[in-house]
């Protein structure tokens, strides 16, 4: 962990960045910080995070930025994360869930250029248990684990906001299982039903059965996982009306998780994130932002 920041203004914003290392996320964390916030860049990787908070230092955001490790699958991580915000700062105003991987992994060897191997992953009928169930755990469970850890914090701050970083395959559109569409399309759907769609998700999946259970056939950990992350979202905003709580789709941006094939830099992809995470205290809340649009979930 870098140093920490110690003294608490009531003028000023707390915000914790989950995968904040590199892409979207290290953008995010810059883009706060050039707005004033002290930010806890986390990752799972110390060295990574380290060196990320070393960067932003040397772009002059010194006094704004600090690293503490975070595993998103890892409770005890995320348990010294709270205990050391609380400690600090005795409160959370800001709440980006970024962290996140695709699920999937292309042939390198058998296709050459970038676009190749995401259309041998986007087109992925047979998809690896082991990676679906990581993309779960982390894009789903993950973000949960994250916002459940920190609502008492956000329940401190006077405008407490929630950002959810989405995807455009998270629509669901996109999700032919009619029972799990219904589910996670009611914002007062219990929170142990949504574990029991991405549950009967990975059972489908172990077992073979996923097409015949009209499970989505392209990405489908991902879709899934993110879909749920979604319906998590909704379900917060609904339950915590004094929060804002939203999701966002950055855009195409090029990152790592789509070889960089993006049509947007991170820095634009960021943009979107961080003005919905800074809207006016009388924003709204409960929503699905596509950049700067709002769309249907």
């Amino acid at each position: 962990m870098a140093g920490a920041i110690n003294a608490t203004d009531a003028s000023k914003r707390y915000a914790v960045v989950t995968g904040g290392n590199k892409g979207i996320g290290f953008e995010i964390c810059r883009q706060l910080a050039c707005d004033g916030v002290t930010v806890i860049l986390t990752a799972r990787n110390e060295h990574k995070g380290t060196e990320a908070v070393e960067k932003l230092r040397g772009l002059g955001l010194s006094d704004h930025v600090l690293f503490h490790r975070v595993d998103v699958t890892d409770a005890s991580t995320l348990s010294s994360l709270v205990h050391f915000v609380n400690t600090n700062f005795g409160r959370l105003d800001i709440l980006v869930n970024n962290a996140g991987v695709i699920g999937l992994v292309a042939n390198e060897s058998a296709l050459k250029t970038p676009e190749e191997r995401l259309l041998n992953m986007m087109g992925a009928i047979s998809h690896n248990y082991e990676l679906s169930a990581e993309c779960i755990e982390i894009n789903y469970y993950g973000s949960k684990r994250m916002t459940e850890a920190f609502l008492p914090l956000l329940q401190q701050s006077k405008s407490p906001r929630i950002v959810y970083v989405t995807s455009g395959w998270s629509k669901l559109e996109n999700i032919p299982n009619e029972w799990a569409k219904g589910v996670l399309n009611n914002v007062e759907s219990p929170p142990e039903k949504l574990d029991e769609v991405v549950n009967k998700f990975l059972e489908d999946l172990k077992n073979g059965s996923s097409k015949e259970k009209e499970w989505p056939s392209r990405m489908s950990a991902y879709v899934v996982s993110k879909a749920a992350m979604n319906a998590h979202a909704r379900i917060t905003a609904h339950k915590y009306p004094s929060l804002q709580v939203n999701c966002v789709d950055p855009g195409y941006v090029k990152t790592d998780i789509n070889f960089n094939t993006g049509k947007i830099t991170a820095n634009e992809g960021a943009q979107n994130i961080v003005r919905v995470a800074l809207q006016p205290e009388d924003g709204p809340s409960g929503l699905f932002f596509d950049c700067n649009k709002i769309v249907a979930f």
